[in-house]
């Protein structure tokens, strides 16, 4: 519904990642944050599937040019984010 903003849910290895980012990489994922639950097709997320996860449909978004998260879509509004952590080893776990 159009207004209606997505709710956070954070696996452990996400809030465990979060607690360990830089200073400025956490202030540049509380604004991709703030994007994605209000709009996940926000351009400057840079939203895509992740390749090559079996039997889920994960997606990525752009923290700022180094970093990036994982999150999946649940039912009821819910959005599961998944990791945060450098490109490549966020989608090594995503």
């Amino acid at each position: 519904m159009k207004g209606e903003q997505f709710k956070p849910l954070k696996t452990k290895q996400f809030l465990d990642k979060e607690n360990e980012l830089p200073l400025d990489v956490y202030k540049a994922l509380i604004k991709c944050l703030e994007l994605l639950l209000k709009n996940p097709r926000h351009p400057s997320l840079g939203v895509k599937k992740v390749q090559g996860v079996k039997g889920r449909e994960i997606y990525e978004a752009r923290v700022n040019q180094k970093y990036r998260l994982t999150f999946e879509f649940l039912k009821g509004n819910l959005i599961l984010l998944r990791n945060v952590d450098n490109h490549d080893a966020c989608l090594k776990k995503p």
